[in-house]
């Protein structure tokens, strides 16, 4: 059994739909872990129709494995370009590899990373304080570490 073989399979039972596949392992004692992403939602529904055209494909009696289907999770890093398009305009928290922590709102996504505006208090000359001011910075995906969607619960 191969990845590809799954993720293959799995993105033929998904086609017609919103939902795609954002990540799958295989570990040593044949564990599956399929993860699926939608641009509007991932039902319970779905991961077991999903399930269940996985557990068709492959025999089991052949070549024994455990799956598990999942969406992904809140909080978990985005891991492809189509789930950063679907939280434009939302709050994001974006970690540089250079160790910078950003919560800003994404602002654009492209082939080669995104744009994103955040407050920042900036020294401004005549002013004894520093004043807060809106900017907007494009780092490419080779800057960033990871993007998580960010949810206030205030």
């Amino acid at each position: 059994m191969d990845i590809r073989e799954i993720i293959a399979v799995a993105e033929k039972a998904l086609e017609g739909t919103d939902m795609f596949v954002v990540n799958c392992t295989i570990t040593p004692d044949n564990t599956i872990d399929l993860v699926l992403d939608s641009d509007t939602s991932v039902s319970i529904d779905a991961c077991a129709m999903l399930n269940y055209a996985i557990g068709d494909a492959f025999d089991r009696d052949e070549e024994d494995y455990s799956l598990t289907v999942a969406s992904a999770g809140i909080g978990e890093p985005l891991l492809l370009a189509r789930q950063y398009k679907r939280l434009v305009g939302e709050s994001v928290e974006v970690l540089l590899k250079s160790g910078v922590k950003i919560l800003a709102t994404l602002d654009e996504v492209s082939d080669s990373g995104i744009t994103i505006s955040y407050d920042e208090a900036i020294v401004v000359e005549g002013k004894k304080r520093k004043q807060m001011q809106r900017t907007t910075h494009t780092y490419s995906f080779d800057e960033i570490k990871w993007t998580k969607e960010w949810l206030d619960y205030k």
